[in-house]
């Protein structure tokens, strides 16, 4: 009988993802996602990933996926617009920090809230993490059928805590990879 070959995680990066440049090739995508005739209400989406132990973590790479203001992922028929890019990626700094420029997203369809995908990437992982990203602000919450699927307790840490400041609104969202308040995590 044949034996298991051990698991290897998915960290530290791969710089290529990174820095594509470095390597010849163009980059797939960056943290912001608009130009500047996108449609829709400007936001940054900002946040840390944390280990288990509260500790940052400084080689993440997060990859974000959002519909348009409309509700409407680029690349399908009707969908976004060359303006709007609906994916980026990101690395976290030294201090676990990330950082995406968007749009807020519109409703995909009537009974979800508006939202975005996150995949996290990172040192000690057996492979990627999928979460989501609700607002705050959004009344939909309440009735969205993912996020009323995921016991109360936790629901908190799926919703980034809006704050507006002079260069417009902020979206809070950190990611705690471990721990008593660890973000809920998706199977893909």
């Amino acid at each position: 009988m044949p034996q298991q070959t051990p698991s290897q995680t998915v960290g530290p990066f791969f710089a290529i993802a990174l820095t594509p440049e470095d390597y010849g090739f163009q980059p797939i995508a960056g943290c912001e996602l608009t130009a500047g005739d996108t449609p829709g209400e400007r936001m940054r989406i900002e946040g840390r990933v944390l280990d288990g132990r509260g500790e940052p973590v400084a080689d993440a790479l997060l990859d974000l996926w959002q519909a348009d203001c409309a509700g409407r992922y680029p690349r399908v028929p009707g969908g976004g617009g060359r303006a709007f890019t609906g994916f980026g990626r990101c690395a976290t700094d030294a201090a676990g920090k990330f950082r995406f420029l968007t749009v807020k997203p519109g409703r995909v369809e009537a009974s979800q809230a508006p939202h975005a995908v996150l995949a996290v990437f990172a040192r000690g992982l057996p492979g990627h993490l999928f979460t989501r990203i609700y607002f705050s602000d959004e009344p939909g919450n309440a009735t969205d059928p993912v996020l009323s699927g995921v016991d109360a307790a936790r629901r908190e840490t799926l919703i980034a805590q809006r704050r507006d400041t002079p260069d417009g609104a902020v979206y809070r969202f950190d990611i705690r990879l471990q721990g008593g308040a660890e973000t809920v995590f998706f199977d893909a």
